[in-house]
């Protein structure tokens, strides 16, 4: 049986490489946008913020206060 010889030092260098490209992944994601896509995202969320509070319940008629029920 032989047995299998790790170098330390290169495992860990190359988990940290690893590492350091899922990171540079994730800012290319997050800070890679040009401005148009910035600003057409900005848009959209603009509008689904909008929709949203416009769907918005109003709760003030049907509900009753927690304080006066006893």
């Amino acid at each position: 049986m032989t047995a299998n010889i790790v170098n330390l030092n290169r495992a860990r260098k190359a988990r940290a490489r690893i590492d350091k490209e899922k990171q540079a992944e994730a800012n290319r994601l997050r800070f890679g946008a040009s401005k148009a896509e910035r600003s057409e995202a900005a848009r959209d969320k603009a509008d689904l913020d909008r929709k949203l509070d416009g769907a918005q319940l109003d709760g003030t008629d049907d509900q009753l206060d927690p304080g006066s029920v006893s």
